[in-house]
């Protein structure tokens, strides 16, 4: 079997479909993911990639064509921080709509016998429809994306279009409604780096993500550092190679880190705080760790009720975060409890290979 998967060039909408990706070559099935300019970085994990549409840049796009087809949409997802999906969303169907020949022709191409893509590219289940390819929709987090796929298609003239099946990553009791897509446990990548040595106190995993933060800079790292000073509890700030020289002299209890297996250090961790991406909160849901969640934008406050919805942590603004806060994310007793839970429910998930065998050949 061939499997093409397609998706929007950022790594939260790339990387969450790579352990389906790779259990599907396991078994010996050819795979390859085809996107926009910035899925590129793919090939880093030895995952073949196609190049839509070089040139044709996502976000410069986005804006380009909301402005002149939908300006009153682009004034409300810039004011939210794109958390307004229902104004977003229309706008990156604009993108959509630019790709979608060289999308149907890079399908085409490829010949596959299954498309598997991620809810803001239905280019890719258009290209899978007019090519008589069945399509699976790989769900991301904790967004109800049925609304969301229909606003899309609506404005790509495919206002019925739905996919075979849908792949939900989440666990199922923490997205409101009822079930609609099957299981599919969330699998963390493995990527290099160093964890910082055990001191034989508690540690808390800090991290704003793959994007620098557009609305407060590090407003949000600044008050989390600031009220670590009072805490006895270590902190590892997994920053990339974001600058963070702002802040200043850090306490002695915070050290900053490059990249590192973000799961692989939450399993030394007692509780994380981050700004609410799906694959950051859903691997600290697996760890089984309390969660302080900060969002800011995009579909992160969505992540961030979720979490403080299912009692696994809290979510707050910059100005919440005090000593207090972080004495609690280490000893509340019912976060950590629902944390635990929700880590025995996620193993119990089938697995990317467990999906394939029962699910889809």
């Amino acid at each position: 079997m061939r499997v093409l998967f397609l998706g929007s060039p950022g790594a939260g909408h790339l990387l969450p479909m790579i352990p389906l990706a790779t259990a599907f070559r396991d078994r010996g099935h050819a795979i390859a993911f085809a996107t926009l300019d910035g899925g590129e970085a793919i090939t880093r994990l030895d995952i073949p990639h196609l190049p839509i549409q070089p040139g044709l840049d996502w976000r410069h796009e986005l804006r380009r064509l909301g402005a002149e087809r939908h300006p009153g949409l682009l004034a409300r997802t810039v004011a939210t921080n794109s958390a307004d999906r229902a104004a977003f969303v229309p706008l990156a169907a604009q993108v959509n709509r630019a790709a979608l020949p060289a999308t149907i022709a890079t399908v085409r191409a490829w010949r596959p016998d299954l498309v598997i893509y991620e809810y803001l590219y239905p280019a890719a289940l258009i290209a899978a429809a007019e090519l008589g390819i069945p399509a699976i929709q790989h769900e991301l987090g904790f967004t109800r994306t049925a609304p969301l796929r229909e606003l899309m298609l609506t404005e790509l003239a495919h206002p019925t279009l739905t996919p075979g099946h849908t792949l939900e990553v989440a666990p199922r009791g923490m997205i409101p409604g009822p079930d609609y897509g099957h299981p599919l446990r969330p699998i963390p990548l493995d990527t290099p780096g160093d964890l910082p040595a055990p001191t034989g106190r508690p540690r808390i995993a800090v991290t704003l993500g793959t994007v620098p933060p557009k609305v407060d800079g590090l407003t949000r790292l600044d008050r989390v550092v600031t009220a670590a000073a009072a805490i006895d509890a270590d902190f590892t700030l997994v920053m990339g190679r974001m600058d963070i020289s702002e802040l200043g002299p850090l306490p002695s209890n915070v050290q900053p880190t490059g990249w590192v297996p973000w799961h692989r250090l939450l399993e030394t961790c007692a509780a994380a705080v981050h700004h609410g991406g799906s694959g950051t909160a859903l691997a600290a849901l697996a760890a089984g760790v309390p969660q302080l969640v900060l969002p800011d934008g995009s579909d992160r406050f969505i992540t961030a009720d979720a979490v403080q919805a299912r009692g696994a942590g809290v979510k707050a603004v910059a100005e919440e975060v005090t000593p207090e806060l972080l004495r609690r994310l280490l000893a509340d007793p019912g976060w950590q409890a629902a944390a635990r839970e929700v880590s025995a429910e996620i193993a119990a998930m089938p697995t990317p290979g467990e999906v394939i065998d029962t699910l889809l050949v």
